[in-house]
């Protein structure tokens, strides 16, 4: 989806995809990356991430599974990072409005960004704007996953629904209306209460890391004013 975009917005040929599959992706989640390489006709590397992710793993074992997809997630942010000071590049993020809130995504892993164009767009919203731009039927037909685990989904993973979710958090967020009030429209409270305390837990990942204050000029405390400097 942030292919098309930008590949729109930009042009293909200031556009650079990275493929990072790792020895456990979906074959054919790979097969569709490589297609949208050849439909949009825009350069690209494929690194499998696979002997770094073991290697790690090797020596550093563990039998949680969330904590190796954040490894994954994390590795494959710094290689795009890395290209980005190789080619003088910015990062493209692709978390959504959606994941934001609910804090579906890896810290310092795919939410890691220099820019993101699709932040204020609710998932539902991004399925949308995919067939707008004409986004192949194989892409848009997917199951969301991070791809981080065999049988892996969004949805599943977080014990809901995008409609749902997008339907939720849209009142509570842009209408301001009380989980209550929300309850009120027909759906579950017990729902609601649950994409509520997720939004809330996960406030952290919408945030710089809290800074200990020690002088009466903290920077993202009291030093926000980039006009300051002519910014």
């Amino acid at each position: 989806m942030v292919a098309y975009l930008a590949a729109k917005a930009l042009g293909p040929e200031n556009l650079l995809l990275l493929l990072l599959p790792y020895q456990s992706s979906d074959r054919n989640n790979l097969e569709d990356a490589r297609d949208v390489v050849l439909r949009l006709k825009t350069p690209s590397y494929e690194i499998d991430v696979t002997p770094q992710i073991d290697a790690y793993f090797s020596a550093n074992p563990t039998d949680d599974r969330l904590a190796f997809g954040n490894k994954i997630a994390r590795e494959r942010m710094s290689i795009l990072f890395d290209f980005s000071q190789r080619e003088k590049a910015m990062v493209l993020g692709t978390s959504n409005k959606t994941e934001l809130l609910l804090g579906y995504g890896t810290w310092y892993g795919d939410m890691a960004s220099s820019l993101n164009p699709l932040g204020d767009l609710y998932k539902t919203q991004v399925f949308q704007l995919a067939e707008a731009l004409g986004v192949s039927e194989a892409v848009r037909a997917k199951a969301p996953s991070a791809d981080l685990w065999p049988g892996q989904t969004d949805e599943g993973e977080m014990g809901l629904t995008y409609a749902e979710a997008d339907k939720i958090l849209y009142l509570l967020v842009d209408r301001r209306m009380t989980p209550e009030e929300v309850a009120e429209e027909g759906y579950p409270s017990s729902l609601v209460q649950k994409i509520c305390a997720m939004v809330k837990r996960n406030q952290f990942k919408r945030q710089l890391p809290v800074i200990a204050k020690l002088s009466h000029r903290t920077v993202e405390k009291d030093f926000l004013y980039p006009r300051d400097w002519g910014v």
